[in-house]
């Protein structure tokens, strides 16, 4: 069922040729190359709120982690999980 208003379309439908044309234009590959800086903004913040939420904000913040550190922190936090699913489901109880 499209999440849409009764009597609108389920996407955005172009008004002649030329909208056709440049509504094409817009893809998220483009988007990206265009470097915005609001889309540089919106990464840095959502960075920001990812490593609060792991627990890594001060290191984050100082740039004391680099991309292997933060790659094998989330390693390790997968196999936990994995560890305590494989536990739960060895006593018939399903994780959530």
């Amino acid at each position: 069922m499209p999440e849409v208003v009764d009597g609108y379309p389920d996407r955005i439908l172009p008004k002649n040729e030329e909208a056709t044309k440049e509504l094409k234009k817009r893809t998220l590959t483009n988007l990206y190359n265009m470097r915005q800086a609001w889309l540089d903004f919106a990464h840095k913040a959502l960075d920001q709120a990812v490593a609060e939420a792991y627990g890594w904000g001060e290191e984050w913040s100082d740039i004391r982690l680099n991309e292997d550190e933060i790659l094998s922190r989330l390693f390790k936090l997968n196999q936990k999980r994995a560890d305590a699913e494989a536990k739960y489901k060895d006593h018939g109880k399903e994780v959530v």
